[in-house]
């Protein structure tokens, strides 16, 4: 047990004082999945601005190359690295090409992610595979493969998974593998950030509501659909891919650094009802 004169000194030290730099990644190395288009763009593009180099991975290399093309444009360091995260070899092969450009690897965003649309008598074996193959086995492989690095240069790190409201509640929208890879994202984040607390790797999770990308575009093309999703967000809107990256930010830096093992929702306030 911590003596109260031990902790005392722990929150005396300089790295613990109020400081303008709360937010600054400056130095920081940065990995994000599913970087090439909407949320991962954003994030992508949110890190390099309070100063991370960036590594984008995603499996299209026009988008991906387009994105790390901007984050150069911020004035940071960006590779692109093809990958798919439901491939093991892909996800161990992007971390080491990131540590051999950029000297080190800091922070891990689990950004990438598919979903299936059917009705759940209706699955099949293979959608299934699919959408767990990316959300959970790929999320869990690439921050293995992550953490080890980390580990090994024994200065911490942080790991934020993209999981989703579905990861805590139901829908009618016929998504119910998506729900089952998003609640496992959720545990999953609790049960590494408490294994990995003695490395200081601070794992969390952020909760998105629905956000204007390609994955929700075609309920937004049913008026009707749209109207009543939107009424479940007490703000009455979907958000922008841009709204996710404060709670990133927040977490890949100074400010979070009694923080893990914690669900952010950034969801509009639809799981506030």
């Amino acid at each position: 047990m911590t003596k109260p004169e031990d902790a005392s000194k722990f929150c005396a030290q300089k790295q613990f004082e109020i400081r303008p730099d709360l937010f600054d990644l400056d130095g920081k190395v940065a990995i994000v999945t599913g970087g090439s288009r909407g949320i991962g763009r954003a994030i992508c593009l949110g890190l390099a601005t309070f100063g991370a180099d960036v590594a984008v991975l995603a499996r299209d290399e026009t988008t991906g190359q387009d994105t790390a093309r901007r984050v150069g444009k911020l004035g940071r360091k960006a590779i692109f690295v093809r990958t798919d995260v439901s491939s093991v070899t892909d996800t161990r092969r992007a971390v080491e090409e990131t540590v051999k450009r950029f000297g080190g690897l800091d922070i891990l965003v689990n950004n990438a992610g598919v979903g299936v649309q059917a009705p759940a008598e209706r699955v099949t074996p293979e959608e299934w595979d699919e959408v767990i193959g990316v959300n959970l086995r790929g999320l869990f492989f690439m921050s293995q493969a992550a953490a080890k690095v980390m580990i090994e240069r024994g200065q911490g790190g942080r790991i934020i998974n993209i999981a989703s409201i579905f990861g805590i509640v139901g829908s009618e929208l016929g998504a119910s593998v998506y729900h089952a890879s998003k609640g496992a994202v959720v545990n999953l984040t609790r049960a590494l950030a408490c294994e990995w607390a003695k490395y200081n790797i601070l794992v969390n999770c952020i909760g998105p509501g629905f956000i204007v990308t390609d994955m929700i575009k075609a309920l937004q093309e049913v008026p009707a659909v749209a109207e009543v999703l939107e009424k479940r967000h007490a703000l009455g809107r979907f958000g922008c891919p841009e709204e996710i990256v404060g709670a990133v930010v927040f977490l890949a830096g100074r400010a979070s650094t009694f923080v893990t093992g914690e669900n952010l929702f950034v969801d509009g306030g639809y799981t506030a009802w």
